[in-house]
């Protein structure tokens, strides 16, 4: 979750795609760079290590358009290969 924030964070959507997962992946990103992403906020976590399934309930803050913003989720993941690959929001707590 937090590599995929800083991926944000710098603009990197060739990193976001690829910790994508395949099946629910975007076809194309469209990255605002004025929107600027100012904190994490890990508010939970379930899985992990010897899992293959995990979920994350986050905020991440951020400016746009001269206004303070949160946007607070609940992401699920899974490990294929060894590797954990966002597959999406499970909603908004």
């Amino acid at each position: 979750m937090r590599s995929r924030y800083t991926a944000f964070a710098v603009g990197d959507d060739d990193y976001l795609r690829r910790t994508w997962h395949p099946d629910t992946r975007p076809a194309r990103l469209d990255l605002d760079p004025a929107q600027r992403w100012t904190g994490l906020e890990v508010v939970r976590t379930s899985g992990g290590f010897l899992h293959s399934e995990g979920t994350v309930e986050f905020r991440a803050h951020y400016r746009f358009g001269g206004h303070e913003n949160v946007l607070h989720e609940h992401s699920r993941f899974l490990r294929e290969g060894g590797r954990w690959y966002y597959v999406g929001a499970l909603g908004r707590p």
